[in-house]
C-alpha cells in the first residue's frame, strides 16, 4: 500500500463525471467541486440540498421571531412534499419557484 497524491482526476473518455450523492452524471463544469478534493463532483440538485441542510443545522438553537417564522416556512414546505403538491399541474410550478426563495 502506497499513499501516493492524487495528481489528475480519471475522467471518462466523454468527459463527464459521477455525482457522489446521487450518481447523476454530468460534464464537469456542471458540477460543483469540494475545494480540497477535486475528485469529489456533486449535480446542482444534490448542492442545493447540500446547503438547505447547512442552513438548517446553522440555525438549530436560535431562538426569536425570524428563527420561528423560518421553522414555520420549513414546517410548511415539508407538508408540501409530503401531499406531493409540488408535483400538482396546477400549482407545482409556482411551489417550486417559491421554494427559492424562502429560508
Amino acid at each position: 500500500m502506497s499513499a501516493d497524491p492524487v495528481t489528475s482526476i480519471d475522467l471518462p473518455e466523454d468527459g463527464s463525471v459521477h455525482c457522489w450523492c446521487c450518481g447523476t452524471i454530468d460534464a464537469p463544469d456542471r458540477m460543483v467541486n469540494l475545494g480540497d478534493h477535486p475528485e469529489v463532483h456533486l449535480c446542482l440538485g444534490c448542492a442545493h440540498f447540500v446547503h438547505h441542510r447547512a442552513r438548517e443545522i446553522e440555525g438549530e438553537g436560535k431562538q426569536g421571531p425570524a428563527a420561528l417564522v423560518r421553522d414555520r416556512f420549513r414546517d410548511l414546505r415539508a407538508l408540501v412534499i409530503r401531499r406531493g403538491w409540488h408535483h400538482n399541474r396546477f400549482i407545482g410550478a409556482k411551489l417550486r419557484w417559491l421554494d427559492r426563495y424562502l429560508p
